[in-house]
């Protein structure tokens, strides 16, 4: 309990300290208040944007495997995009031996477009309205149930209007609600490109990848329409064209995503006539890879701002030493009191450490309440994801208090060091 007393009695004569010397509190740890700022106003937009682009992926379903020309997750220089770019695209003839070839898999679903290089970018016309121009994607009439897509209203096309190239169309809600916002869209008829579709349905709401971008803003036709309307080769490089096509192959219950991607990987590399020796000339994507590389990308991301955040830490420990510095030669006489009347070297060194991480630590809470507030502003003015838990709070606090400790540790011990008499003598 005497111990305790000390503490709390050392803590308050720290407050008091502060108080006593405002402006030079206020500017030693106004280093500390901006890398606590940074580290907790970062982290709550880094932690959202990951928390968010992780729920849009799980939408993929944890046994879908997506075939590809070329996986997003391919780096590279110019020579090695020249050889991805030579690579033969993947086409609806591919999709349909996968189908025949296969017993592994329950669906076998091809989609063009929708955002890949070369897909088609449209605006939608509607009477003397029109959207801004947004991805078209050709589908079949499986592609809700392989990418659970929930179509709020109307209905999604059939294999009848898939087959016979039916100029229907089903809209996002952003396309919704620039050319509807008081009229039922369905049974009206937009255009689109060249030509004019029927819209049949409209597709519920979806989550935003990272809080980037509109996922709403698309439109979906027929595969047959979007090769009839759009040509599917719209990207070029020198000879070389790139389709804007993926397959999307759904394994059966008792089959696991490894054997159907194995069944799958044999037919293309046989219809690519590839030989033992020759490395896959596609891609595949699944849920597991794509959650890799976003927590890759994180990773770099989080490693970066705890450099840019030690160096403003950095720079508030090294202001916290000088003024500890300044306060124990200030106070060499009140030292030199306290030891003449039975104070150790260990209760001034604390003394001394504790008021360096008191004041670290006010700079901590004031940092934790800057780094929410810039959190929750870039929130509610541009709508992005953000998470704040406990931990990035205790993680902050901590930070500023073992700030304080290290850098307040010299100053402390050069005070508890001090002879009693010579300090009793100093002027």
């Amino acid at each position: 309990m005497l111990r305790l007393a000390l503490y709390v009695d050392t803590v308050g004569m720290a407050f008091g300290t502060i108080r006593a010397n405002k402006m030079r509190s206020a500017l030693t740890v106004l280093g500390i208040v901006i890398g606590i700022t940074s580290i907790v106003g970062m982290t709550s937009l880094i932690r959202g944007f990951d928390e968010s682009i992780k729920d849009t992926i799980r939408q993929m379903g944890p046994k879908t495997v997506y075939l590809v020309k070329a996986s997003p997750m391919l780096g590279g220089n110019r020579q090695q995009f020249l050889e991805i770019m030579k690579r033969p695209n993947i086409t609806d003839a591919d999709a349909k031996a996968i189908k025949e070839g296969t017993e592994s898999l329950q669906y076998v679903d091809i989609a063009f477009g929708g955002g890949q290089p070369g897909g088609a970018n449209e605006r939608i016309f509607y009477k003397s309205l029109k959207t801004k121009t947004m991805p078209i994607l050709g589908t079949t009439a499986r592609y809700p149930e392989v990418n659970a897509l929930v179509v709020a209203a109307g209905r999604y096309f059939s294999e009848v209007e898939v087959e016979h190239r039916r100029n229907v169309v089903v809209l996002g809600d952003t396309p919704v609600q620039a050319l509807f916002p008081a009229v039922n869209p369905i049974g009206k008829m937009v255009r689109i490109g060249p030509a004019r579709f029927t819209v049949v349905g409209v597709l519920g709401k979806r989550l935003s990848p990272g809080g980037l971008g509109d996922p709403d803003n698309l439109a979906v036709m027929p595969t047959s329409t979007y090769a009839k309307t759009f040509s599917l080769s719209r990207f070029r490089w020198g000879k070389n064209t790139w389709a804007p096509v993926m397959i999307a192959c759904v394994p059966r219950d008792e089959y696991t995503r490894d054997q159907a991607e194995h069944e799958v990987e044999e037919i293309m590399r046989a219809r690519h006539a590839l030989k033992v020796d020759q490395p896959n000339d596609f891609d595949f994507m699944t849920q597991d890879s794509i959650m890799s590389m976003v927590n890759q990308i994180t990773q770099y991301i989080y490693l970066g701002l705890v450099v840019l955040s030690s160096i403003a830490l950095m720079v508030g420990g090294i202001g916290v030493m000088s003024i500890m510095m300044i306060s124990v030669t200030e106070r060499t006489r009140e030292i030199g009191l306290r030891k003449a009347l039975g104070a150790r070297r260990r209760e001034i060194l604390w003394q001394f450490l504790l008021e360096a991480g008191t004041l670290t630590s006010v700079g901590g809470v004031l940092g934790i309440g800057l780094g929410s507030a810039v959190g929750l502003l870039v929130h509610y003015l541009a709508h992005f994801p953000i998470s704040l838990p406990l931990s990035s709070f205790a993680i902050g606090f901590g930070f500023s208090a073992a700030i304080g400790m290290f850098f307040g540790m010299y100053p402390a011990y050069k005070a508890s060091r001090l002879d009693p008499i010579e300090a009793l003598r100093y002027e």
